[in-house]
């Protein structure tokens, strides 16, 4: 593989695996393809948990939502619970 090649099939990625993940720590994600296609992406864990971890508070997501103020009636039905056969 060229040196900075980001992309591997199954069988490459399976027989030079350590070479993969320190790629994917020192050069960035490297792309595995299985019968031509991309199927998966490794990536080092510190890019994994900057991808994918929360950004602000469920209340600052409500806070910041573009129907804030636009005077929607979200009234809660009060119904009781329903009746079931046990």
């Amino acid at each position: 593989m060229a040196e900075q090649e980001a992309d591997w099939t199954v069988s490459g990625a399976k027989a030079h695996f350590s070479e993969v993940v320190e790629r994917a720590l020192s050069a960035g994600p490297q792309t595995v393809s299985r019968n031509g296609r991309n199927a998966v992406v490794v990536v080092s864990f510190e890019e994994w948990r900057r991808k994918t971890a929360r950004k602000g508070s469920l209340s600052e997501f409500f806070a910041a939502s573009p129907l804030r103020g636009s005077g929607i009636d979200l009234e809660r039905v009060t119904d009781g619970p329903r009746e079931i056969d046990l």
